[in-house]
């Protein structure tokens, strides 16, 4: 193996410029070029106020949990559903039916297969909406929703939906009691984040709310496979006792005392409202702010009330309707997407201060200085940080954070000082915030109570947020970058949780991009930054990995189906992973191989004339298996790092090249 970072891997020769017709100067000026052409769009883009903010795409359940929470909304009346959103279901129905697939069914990610839970989704709302049964799109989609299981097959969360309507039957549902709230210890935060704020005002509805009424005839009896039960999967012996505690608390929903129901009720009602404070809706995401909607509606709060009509408002902000366009964001991504594209414009060098001084002054405007849910694992951690949305209080996430540290590093805030003092508090509580394991997660410290996975709601693949390898990396690099050292205790524990988390062939698994080459590309910049000489081992290996899976175009692309099959599916390439496997093989010191000359060419011959590029796969994670995100920006900001980078990298080859050959003697016969 190299005995160097920088020695380049020994089963694929360096790069011969000359002999594929081109030398390493003219790719660098060609990605230098590339990189002329990218900067003033994504400058232009940037909003007046100093941030950045693209459109963050998902599938189409997010349209037709619209459908169901106006039915929820407004029930049928006089025999007939014709609620005053009509001609917006209307829409949200012509946009969902825009993305049914030529089987019938609906996926969780562009050229996915059929997903059960979006297509029984779709073909409710679709019904509501007034399609008939015997409509081709209709009977299509039931066609494929009995081709992969029938209505039984649907997860916790579809279930816990339709039960609500008495669309499914509520002793094979999970029950989450309202009691959690009055539990000592704080169990729920042993639950990640999202899932708590998801699971708090479904306590609520589940408590409050005995059926809600459905159009006169509304059934899904054609969803049902005959004889198939409708019971929750025995998965393993635990899951098994958590189903017989399921039991138990139905019995305890019919003939629990009011005594603890009430002020369980109470307890829950003033949780989900102190996480509306400062923040745009609970959780700043779709599922939790809808079902907030939904408990404020079930706890008997008028249409009129300032805070249901503040919740509803905060929702459909997340609607973006045009003459041409109707669907819904799962959240809005502002601070992620400005720290990112700050990023990459600042590692250019000297690309319009005034523009990053503007980004600079948004973000210290934005830093968090409450205290959230975070501060039940680290209470004398002092409060800083940023979220990923406008504004999140109650959740800072470490990503963020990390990732607007490196973005800080590129700009002169108006008021110097003030900056100096923001990214102090921020380099301290990102440190404060390592878990036990000596990784980073996403949102809290040490979320990983691993029995939880086991309870009847957990399939929504995401009821932990445990430390990962792309956050940690990420970490690394902006602590190292502010001056730690692998002395310190933070940065040698962490490359230790990279050490141990490293795949068998290599590659790291990322838990918030698609999905190996994502925690990979993380993973080596982390350990670059960090300058473990006993790292060289797993960076070589890393690189090797990230040389073996490049198409045959020259670009690199991953399929979401390798969080299914746990291990890397190949895709067709995308110009956001093809940039995080160009960054992966320059922080392995692999930036004069063939395989990074040809993405770099790959990169350089697919950008767009306006310097952009196009980008239709999905390559961002939600719930791994569950939900998948479309980073509208992701295609630009990150090949735009990328060249940069890699033309310095191919700049640097060529003046050792030259060193070389310039030291060596000449030939006495010449």
């Amino acid at each position: 193996m190299p005995s160097s970072w920088f020695e380049p891997l020994p089963a694929r020769a360096t790069y011969q410029a000359e002999a594929h017709g081109e030398s390493r100067a003219a790719l660098a000026e060609a990605a230098a070029a590339a990189c002329a052409r990218t900067a003033p769009t994504l400058l232009a883009m940037q909003k007046p106020e100093g941030y950045w903010v693209g459109d963050l795409l998902a599938d189409s359940t997010l349209e037709s949990d619209y459908v169901l929470l106006q039915l929820w909304l407004h029930p049928p009346r006089d025999g007939e559903w014709k609620p005053p959103s009509w001609d917006r279901i209307q829409r949200a129905r012509r946009a969902i039916l825009a993305r049914q697939k030529s089987d019938g069914g609906f996926d969780i990610y562009p050229d996915g297969p059929a997903d059960v839970n979006a297509t029984i989704k779709a073909y409710i709302a679709l019904k509501l909406a007034g399609l008939d049964t015997h409509n081709e799109p209709l009977r299509r989609a039931r066609d494929a929703i009995l081709n992969l299981g029938g209505i039984q097959e649907a997860n916790s969360y579809v279930r816990i939906n339709l039960s609500l309507f008495g669309l499914y039957p509520k002793r094979h549902v999970p029950t989450i009691p309202v009691e959690l709230a009055l539990v000592p210890g704080g169990l729920i935060y042993e639950m990640s984040s999202w899932t708590r704020a998801i699971v708090m005002p479904l306590t609520i509805i589940q408590a409050k709310t005995d059926t809600r009424p459905v159009p006169p005839g509304f059934t899904l009896e054609e969803l049902v496979v005959p004889g198939k039960s409708f019971k929750l999967p025995k998965r393993d012996r635990l899951s098994a006792l958590f189903r017989q505690l399921d039991i138990a608390l139905k019995v305890w929903a019919t003939r629990g005392p009011e005594m603890i129901r009430k002020p369980a009720i109470r307890e829950a009602e003033k949780w989900i409202l102190d996480h509306t404070r400062n923040s745009d809706g609970l959780g700043a995401i779709f599922p939790s702010m809808m079902y907030l909607i939904m408990a404020l509606d079930a706890l008997g709060y008028p249409r009129d009330h300032p805070d249901l009509i503040e919740a509803i408002r905060q929702f459909e902000g997340l609607l973006t309707e045009t003459p041409d366009a109707f669907y819904f964001q799962p959240c809005v991504s502002p601070v992620w997407d400005t720290s990112i594209a700050m990023f990459a414009l600042g590692e250019m060098g000297a690309v319009a201060p005034a523009a990053m001084r503007r980004a600079a002054d948004w973000f210290i405007a934005k830093e968090i200085r409450r205290r959230g849910d975070w501060s039940v694992k680290r209470p004398d951690l002092e409060p800083s940080g940023w979220a990923f949305e406008f504004a999140n209080e109650h959740y800072p996430d470490i990503d963020d954070t990390a990732m607007v540290l490196l973005a800080m590093q590129h700009a002169q805030a108006s008021d110097a000082a003030a900056q100096e003092r923001c990214e102090r508090r921020a380099v301290h509580w990102l440190v404060g915030m390592q878990s036990g394991d000596g990784g980073w997660a996403a949102f809290d410290a040490d979320n990983n109570w691993a029995f939880l996975n086991r309870v009847p709601f957990a399939d929504h693949n995401a009821m932990l947020d445990p430390s990962c390898p792309d956050i940690t990396g990420r970490v690394l690099e902006a602590l190292c970058r502010r001056g730690f050292k692998l002395s310190d205790p933070p940065i040698e524990r962490g490359v230790g949780f990279l050490l141990e988390t490293q795949e068998r062939d290599g590659s790291w698994y990322g838990r918030w991009g698609v999905n190996y080459l994502y925690g990979t590309f993380l993973a080596l910049r982390g350990l670059r930054a960090a300058q473990d000489p006993g790292a060289s081992k797993a960076v070589w290996k890393a690189g090797k990995w990230i040389v073996s899976v490049q198409n045959e175009d020259g670009g690199w692309g991953e399929s979401c189906a390798s969080y299914n099959e746990s291990r890397f599916v190949p895709a067709p390439s995308t110009p956001s992973q093809t940039a995080w496997a160009l960054l992966g093989l320059i922080a392995a010191g692999q930036g004069d191989t063939e395989a990074l000359i040809r993405g770099v060419r790959h990169l350089v011959d697919t950008q767009k004339p306006d310097g952009t590029w196009d980008e239709h796969l999905a390559t961002g994670t939600g719930f791994p298996n569950v939900f998948y995100l479309r980073y509208t920006l992701y295609r630009n900001y990150f090949p735009l790092l990328a060249l940069t980078q890699a033309r310095r990298a191919i700049e640097e080859a060529e003046r050792a090249l030259r060193l070389v050959q310039d030291a060596a003697p000449s030939h006495p016969l010449r």
